[in-house]
């Protein structure tokens, strides 16, 4: 069989046959935030829904034309699962005319890539609390979406083709402080770079240090890395600081590498399917 497109090669090497357990492992372990049960917000013109989805990082709304349906239920159960996702339902016409709905159709808003992803009608006409989680969970990507089996998937599918990984570990002291000046680093790149944490003090995420050559001593670090033909680099690094991500993201952008020792031999082997 035809080898897959570079695109895919890194994706493939983390992902192994066991992909779909783990994935279905990961989204059955999301669970009910505290407090009281919430609802979605109700979008009852265009203003409200474009002011809904410009405030937040990831936007699930509901666009129904029959709220009888059993996806209106479904969708409003989400809320409580997803904390960190905002939800909204609506069935004005004209909210529906802006946003290209013709019929039931639950809609995800990325604003890290301005993407609008769409289960139709056929899709949610079957749909079920687990399949509509997944969707959720798989295509939930912020400034700064941390690594796992489930966001990987997303981090593929997106069409920012550079992501920058920030390989670190959580449980250090220093995470927080990092994690903050990465977010607003993060800003100055939407649209261009995803930003991605991966976490080293978990053994699963090994893979990912293996692939980009590092060492255990080499952290933290950043990697960065284009899809469509597989070039990265790395910058091991004592702390996060806005200017030197910037600098590594600029320089990369223009093609210059800090290593100059990324040949073909030295790539993982292709995989074929």
């Amino acid at each position: 069989m035809e080898a897959p497109p570079p695109r895919f090669m890194f994706l493939l090497f983390l992902l192994t046959c066991e992909l779909a357990p783990e994935v279905a492992a990961e989204v059955e372990k999301s669970s009910d935030g505290p407090g009281a049960a919430q609802e979605p917000t109700w979008l009852a013109d265009v203003p409200a829904a474009m002011e809904f989805i410009a405030a937040t990082e990831v936007a699930v709304i509901g666009f129904f034309q029959d709220l009888e349906i059993p996806a209106v239920s479904i969708l409003r159960s989400m809320v409580q699962k997803f904390p960190g996702v905002s939800f909204g339902i609506s069935t004005d016409s004209e909210v529906l005319t802006h946003y290209n709905i013709t019929g039931n159709t639950i809609c995800l808003f990325r604003l890290v890539d301005n993407e609008q992803l769409n289960l139709e009608d056929e899709d949610i006409a079957g749909i079920d609390a687990t399949k509509l989680s997944n969707f959720i969970e798989i295509n939930s990507l912020h400034m700064v979406t941390e690594y796992n089996p489930v966001t990987a998937i997303g981090l593929f599918n997106s069409v920012i083709q550079i992501h920058l990984l920030l390989i670190m570990n959580k449980a250090s002291p220093e995470h927080e402080e990092n994690m903050q000046r990465y977010q607003k680093a993060a800003k100055l790149f939407q649209g261009k770079i995803l930003f991605i944490l991966v976490d080293s003090g978990m053994k699963e995420n090994g893979k990912v240090i293996s692939f980009f050559k590092l060492k255990e001593s080499q952290l933290p670090a950043l990697a960065i890395y284009r899809t469509v033909d597989d070039e990265w680099d790395t910058l091991p690094i004592v702390e996060v600081s806005i200017e030197h991500v910037q600098n590594f993201c600029d320089g990369f952008l223009r093609g210059k590498l800090l290593k100059e020792n990324h040949e073909a031999d030295e790539k993982p082997p292709k995989v074929e399917l």
